[in-house]
């Protein structure tokens, strides 16, 4: 066992060999004052058996007011005779911080009072400053020495508790990675780091955190037309790199707390919005969120708030739309659309529906809900209408997760009985460049297919466009997006794109269907050039199941 120091030979006993081996172990007598420490005690805390004997319990913790405040709720509790389990900061003699996992053990005498304390620890110093460093980092941008994006969360949550007033300024160099590919590795930290170094010179005392490479966000207390100031400052200080001034332009969004937005999610939100929308007018400018931008964010916000009360009392209703087929000039397919009416927001449709479902994790529940929806009504119209099919939009979000898509398709064509031929998914093209990069999408996919579902690449020519997923993934028809319709008559060039995609689409086997069609003009254009199908409301708006049945 190893040596101890006490004032009293018969408490060895009470001295566990094993304790004494691996903790570092004290004893105090009622009043807390020490009357025992092993060795492993003594080295931790670098006090001697001649000093550490008779000092107080609250002598081991720091002298400030959170430390001793901890001290004192320790011996609280202890003295009513239950053990402490917790950890604790305590000093060494040499008044240098250390931490330890505290047990307290005390005995209490015959009257009730608290007789003696056993304390068992052990030193979690290096784990706690391993903690801080990777909190540190955590918290700090390396290349700056700026806040990070968590700091920031953090800070900006604190404020909010404190119900700070303040501007949260969202800042983003233009063109940035223009910038970047005309410089060296060398400049290119050079670059970012002067860039700091002026707003730090400019916003003194403020917080300014490094949330994207070429992205900045500064909490202030001053107003707008501080903050546009910085323009004029960086054009007043520029830049150098190799002796040759840099031509910098930066794009801001300004957003205050409480007046535009009341969380960090919405604050982010709206002041990378305001950012966006001048980044794609030209940039160079910063400016405050507009009253239509504040509108629409709030609107979205009440949806976001809103959606899963509407799905769980089933405020959700689905409408369909016709596709005629020109070759038999019939309606053989409606697109199942997803439709929510509110008091207080009116009509929510799909283009805003979806987005922020996407983003609020409730997506998969309204494609689940849609297509449930979708499987009865194709059994309610097989017997009237044998040739109907219907099309559902859905999500890449909803094939993101192993086998789980196709498991909940086929659970609902089972249980509602609907043939799986009865069925069409509409991707988009940002699905399926998402699908080229996962194999368990196109896996998926490929296995409903097989079960007699069909694909449709939806918004063809509007986004990721690639040959390549014509190949790889089982798109069996192809959607031109409306917004190549809506110019088919006044711009020759769009006339020739159009023509050129039907002529691409039927060269790769593939049904060619044009989406928005509003006026009979557009509609004998399109039959001209050979297209196969036709949606829009020219052929037919939206309508509900008993409107289709009658």
């Amino acid at each position: 066992m190893d040596s101890v120091y006490i004032t009293n030979e018969t408490e060895i006993p009470y001295i566990m060999d094993g304790l004494v081996q691996f903790f570092m172990v004290t004893r105090t007598d009622g009043d807390g004052l020490i009357t025992y420490a092993n060795h492993n005690f003594l080295a931790a805390s670098n006090w001697t058996p001649k000093r550490i004997l008779g000092k107080s319990f609250w002598q081991m913790f720091s002298d400030n007011e959170e430390a001793q405040a901890q001290a004192h709720a320790i011996w609280s509790f202890i003295s009513t005779g239950k053990p402490w389990f917790g950890t604790a900061e305590k000093l060494t003699r040499n008044d240098e911080p250390y931490y330890v996992k505290m047990t307290a053990i005390p005995t209490m005498n015959e009257e009730g009072s608290l007789d003696s304390v056993t304390f068992l620890e052990l030193d979690i110093t290096e784990d706690v400053e391993l903690q801080k460093k990777l909190q540190h980092i955590a918290f700090i941008d390396f290349e700056t020495g700026l806040m990070s994006r968590h700091k920031l969360e953090t800070m900006v949550n604190e404020f909010i508790g404190e119900n700070k007033h303040f501007s949260f300024v969202y800042i983003s160099i233009d063109h940035y990675y223009t910038l970047k590919d005309l410089q060296s590795s060398d400049s290119e930290a050079v670059l970012i780091q002067e860039f700091t170094n002026r707003l730090k010179r400019f916003f003194q005392g403020d917080p300014i955190a490094r949330i994207g490479v070429g992205q900045f966000v500064i909490l202030t207390s001053f107003g707008e037309w501080f903050v546009q100031g910085f323009l004029e400052f960086l054009k007043e200080h520029p830049i150098y790199i190799e002796n040759q001034s840099l031509p910098l332009s930066v794009s801001g969004g300004i957003v205050r707390y409480p007046e535009d937005q009341q969380t960090y999610t919405q604050l982010v939100k709206a002041a990378l919005a305001t950012t966006e929308s001048i980044t794609e007018q030209g940039g160079g400018r910063i400016s405050s969120l507009s009253a239509q931008s504040h509108k629409v964010l709030n609107r979205r916000s009440i949806i976001d708030k809103k959606m899963l009360t509407a799905l769980d009392h089933k405020n959700l209703q689905v409408v369909y739309q016709p596709k005629l087929d020109i070759a038999s000039g019939k309606v053989l397919v409606y697109e199942a659309l997803v439709r929510w009416e509110d008091k207080e927001l009116g009509q929510i449709s799909p283009d805003e529906l979806i987005p922020i479902a996407e983003e609020n994790g409730l997506i998969n529940a309204i494609g689940a809900y849609v297509i449930e929806e979708a499987a009865k009504f194709a059994v309610t119209l097989m017997n009237e209408k044998p040739d109907i099919k219907i099309s559902v939009n859905t999500s890449v979000r909803e094939f993101s997760n192993s086998s789980e898509m196709k498991e909940k398709l086929t659970s609902i064509l089972r249980e509602t009985g609907c043939p799986a031929n009865k069925i069409q998914l509409e991707i988009t093209e940002k699905f399926a460049f998402q699908a080229e990069q996962e194999r368990a999408i196109i896996r998926q996919m490929k296995e409903l297919q097989d079960t007699g579902i069909r694909f449709i690449l939806d918004d063809f020519g509007t986004g990721y466009a690639s040959f390549r997923y014509m190949q790889n993934l089982p798109i069996s028809k192809v959607k031109i997006d409306k917004i190549f319709i809506q110019s088919l008559l006044t711009m020759p060039k769009t006339r020739q794109l159009v023509e050129g995609m039907i002529l691409f689409g039927k060269s790769m086997g593939l049904y060619v269907i044009a989406e928005g069609v509003e006026t009979e003009e557009q509609f004998v254009a399109l039959k001209e050039m050979g297209i196969d199908a036709v949606q829009g409301y020219y052929i037919g708006v939206p309508m509900k199941q008993s409107d289709i049945i009658q």
